[in-house]
């Protein structure tokens, strides 16, 4: 099982949003910055603004899960920090994933 490595101090979120760029769709916002490191780092937020703890704990653990199942196209040196806009509260654990999915290759498009 692969494991994530994730953001842990606000310090690290607090770069990735203002040096990094952003992208978007209905359901999510992707902040990204180059870690120059072999390996990506995530980072999940979910607003009070979107629900109860139960419903955020369940959609940080939706975009979790897509991305440990999805490790492969992620190849590496980015910081990555996935915003929960409020329509996600009522998606299934596909269109969750195909949402990050998307954002995902724009990113390294870019």
């Amino acid at each position: 099982m692969k494991v994530l490595t994730t953001l842990k101090k606000n310090k690290e979120y607090r770069i990735v949003y203002s040096r990094g760029k952003s992208l978007a769709d209905r359901y999510l916002v992707v902040y990204f910055l180059a870690n120059n490191l072999e390996f990506c780092r995530f980072g999940f937020t979910v607003s009070k603004k979107t629900g109860n703890a139960v419903t955020r704990n369940r959609i940080r653990r939706l975009l979790k899960e897509a991305c440990r199942l999805n490790h492969n196209i992620f190849s590496g040196g980015f910081d990555l920090v996935f915003v929960a806009r409020r329509g996600i509260v009522a998606l299934d654990y596909r269109q969750v994933e195909e949402s990050l999915l998307k954002l995902v290759k724009k990113v390294y498009k870019r």
